[in-house]
């Protein structure tokens, strides 16, 4: 189950899902970017973060404060969304676009107000996102695929084709390495966002 090369072979079996999961992304950013009707949805989303940022510069310990909440905010959404993804993969998509529209939003509105979108990109999201993003796209992926055995799986009860259960159940058993390596690149990327990325920020 923990062989390198079984789940290299199943992320070459995903290749689809990780490019439709990527595409959902990309689009969300576009959105989030363009469509000025999503404002008022979009800042309540930036409110909340900058929240939890000020709930954490005004702990006893910051830096550790930021990096258990970035960490577990992550790493739980992630596996939520891996295995909610068996309620027809909506929970998954929805979660996708939004990250995507949140940071498309984001950028436009940076742009707007004549702030530095470059050093944005390159000090405030590259160091960390290079890790983290690819992790919620897999992480999002799985949970789309995880929708799609089951939209099979319902058709396969009116069939009643054998051997569905089967299909169902290895997928399950691959989800098991995937998710340890999603929680220590998550781990990895925390770190780096807690302290690399805002000393940069802050240099």
């Amino acid at each position: 189950m923990f062989s390198w090369k079984a789940i290299i072979g199943h992320f070459k079996d995903m290749r689809a899902y990780f490019a439709f999961a990527t595409i959902l992304f990309f689009a969300g950013m576009v959105v989030g970017g363009t469509n000025q009707q999503l404002e008022m949805f979009m800042n309540s989303q930036l409110e909340g973060l900058i929240q939890l940022a000020q709930t954490a510069q005004n702990s006893s310990n910051p830096t550790l404060f930021m990096f258990v909440l970035i960490f577990l905010n992550n790493a739980v959404k992630s596996i939520l969304i891996m295995y909610l993804g068996v309620l027809f993969g909506v929970i998954p998509i929805f979660f996708i676009l939004v990250n995507g529209m949140l940071l498309g939003y984001l950028f436009t509105v940076i742009n707007q107000q004549g702030g530095d979108l470059f050093t944005l990109i390159v000090k405030g999201i590259l160091p960390h996102g290079i890790i983290e993003i690819p992790a919620i796209i897999v992480a999002c992926a799985y949970g789309i695929r995880f929708g799609m055995l089951t939209l099979q799986g319902a058709g396969n009860l009116v069939r009643k084709k054998p051997g569905f259960g089967t299909v169902y159940e290895q997928f399950l058993i691959r989800t098991v390495p995937v998710m340890v390596i999603l929680v220590i690149s998550l781990l990895v990327a925390a770190v780096v966002e807690s302290t690399f990325t805002l000393w940069l920020l802050q240099a």
